[in-house]
């Protein structure tokens, strides 16, 4: 019952944000996630109202956006030989499965992440304060018809979009602790906790956090 509430809500988010005016552009090539379409988990990054891929960000894909300085306070992307266990994700229209994650101190885990609802979806790791400040920016991606209720929108990303667009440094992609996986697509990350801290993982696609789509992480 609660779960198909959370949903009705959902809907009703996507409807008013169509009411209020915010454009969406004809689909395109999908992005992060997404199978046949580009490539999977592939990172993008934001800046000053434009849109880089791939080898094209500055640094190659390394913390960016909300993740600024994220080794210090949430951990950084890990080894594959550090992996010390898989931790299946998947996310629903609008929750995910399982609701919370208990990780060790220090412990390097491998996320493998699958997307069975109907729309775009968020697996991104964070405190609540960057949480927070990545729901304004992807608030701004969704107004500039970068994503869309269940797509990504990457030549709609690549575009100037002028000064209009407030100057952003944002990324997504397994390395910076957030990806976007499109409708019946998957992506994988593997991530290094930092000892302590207080960390939830969450979508921040307009509408989804506040439906209940988040969930608290529990460094032991």
């Amino acid at each position: 019952m609660t779960r198909s509430f959370t949903f009705t809500i959902r809907t009703t988010c996507a409807g008013l944000a169509v009411a209020a005016g915010l454009t969406f552009a004809p689909p395109a090539l999908a992005g992060p996630g997404q199978a046949g379409h580009g490539h999977e988990g592939q990172g993008h990054m934001m800046q000053g109202g434009h849109m880089m891929q791939g080898d094209q960000m500055p640094g190659g894909h390394g913390p960016a956006g909300h993740h600024g300085a994220m080794t210090d306070a949430i951990g950084g992307p890990g080894k594959a030989a550090d992996v010390t266990r898989t931790i299946d994700i998947v996310m629903q229209d609008n929750y995910y499965e399982p609701e919370e994650i208990t990780v060790k101190a220090g412990e390097t885990v491998r996320f493998k992440i699958v997307n069975k609802g109907s729309l775009l979806h968020e697996f991104g790791l964070g405190t609540a304060a960057m949480h927070a400040a990545h729901q304004k920016e992807m608030m701004v991606m969704m107004e500039h018809g970068m994503i869309e209720a269940d797509r990504i929108n990457p030549e709609r990303m690549m575009m100037d979009h002028g000064p209009g667009m407030a100057p952003m440094n944002h990324q997504h992609g397994a390395e910076s602790g957030s990806v976007l996986v499109e409708p019946g697509k998957s992506a994988e990350m593997i991530w290094a906790f930092p000892k302590d801290a207080t960390l939830e993982f969450a979508c921040n696609v307009p509408g989804h956090y506040e439906s209940g789509m988040m969930g608290p992480i529990r460094i032991k």
